[in-house]
């Protein structure tokens, strides 16, 4: 299987729906190396869907610590370990992340402690390495480079878009922010860039089905980018490919994927796709 990005979850916020998206997960698959970013719920089914061996987990990129972004790290983990992994796995993620991890393997300690007696397994605890992100290079070896940058998501604080390349690529994620023209320089030249994005105009029904009133609203509208913003980042950053993930609203039917890929066009006129689950982009 050839170098790809694959969305594994394309939804924002943690609320699921029938029929609808998952929360927000990617994989990419660069030069032999497998890196996950970020792990909303229904990452381990969504990367067994789309082939990939979960002994062959190398690196996960946590954006920031919203549920969406971070509920199913543990159980991705643990469930790759008891498919057979054996190899270390790298974990960056924000202020945080490891306090998750290390709460979670307190929560599974018996089944833990149980597989490691009674089937003979590594610790689990010793094959995962949690390491702290802040911006600027996260990694940077022989094969891969990851670098983050802090964007704007309030009230969180340590929110971080993530670039990794090798090479040959360089794939770009906002990660979740409001429209944030900094972005368009860290994503200078990127192959793909993926970018959260709202809809206006589908945000009023979301709320008045949420029921959570100007609370939900305001934030949305001071923490997300518009898929007109979103376009507007990917033209000044000169990008080759603008995909819009994390989408708010994602479930309306009365707007269409045209409606969301005229928007991202008011400003790029390169190509743009609309997430969504399992979409497999070669990078050729």
């Amino acid at each position: 299987m050839g170098d790809r990005l694959v969305l594994l979850g394309t939804k924002g916020g943690p609320a699921l729906r029938v029929p609808g998206r998952m929360p927000t997960a990617n994989l990419v698959e660069l030069g032999g190396r497998s890196i996950v970013v970020d792990c909303g719920l229904g990452v381990t089914l969504r990367l067994v869907e789309a082939g990939f061996d979960l002994r062959q987990l190398d690196v996960v990129v946590i954006t920031h610590l919203h549920s969406d972004h971070l509920l199913e790290l543990g159980p991705l983990l643990l469930t790759a370990w008891t498919t057979g992994l054996t190899r270390k796995v790298t974990v960056f993620g924000p202020r945080g992340t490891d306090a998750y991890w290390q709460a979670f393997l307190q929560s599974m300690s018996f089944d833990l402690n149980i597989r490691e007696s009674d089937e003979g397994r590594a610790r689990l605890a010793d094959l995962v390495e949690v390491r702290t992100i802040s911006e600027g290079d996260v990694l940077d070896d022989s094969t891969l480079s990851i670098a983050a940058m802090r964007v704007e998501h309030p009230p969180v604080t340590d929110c971080f878009a993530v670039k990794i390349r090798n090479d040959s690529h360089v794939i770009t994620f906002s990660a979740d922010t409001c429209y944030f023209p900094p972005l368009a320089d860290f994503a200078k030249g990127a192959d793909i860039l993926v970018h959260e994005a709202m809809l206006p105009q589908a945000v009023d029904a979301l709320v008045e089905r949420t029921g959570l009133g100007d609370a939900l609203r305001n934030h949305l509208h001071a923490s997300h980018t518009t898929a007109e913003d979103a376009g507007r980042i990917a033209a000044a950053a000169g990008v080759r490919r603008l995909v819009l993930n994390h989408l708010v609203p994602p479930d309306d039917a009365r707007f269409t994927d045209a409606d969301w890929i005229e928007a991202a066009r008011t400003h790029f006129d390169g190509p743009v796709d609309l997430g969504r689950d399992g979409m497999e982009i070669p990078l050729n």
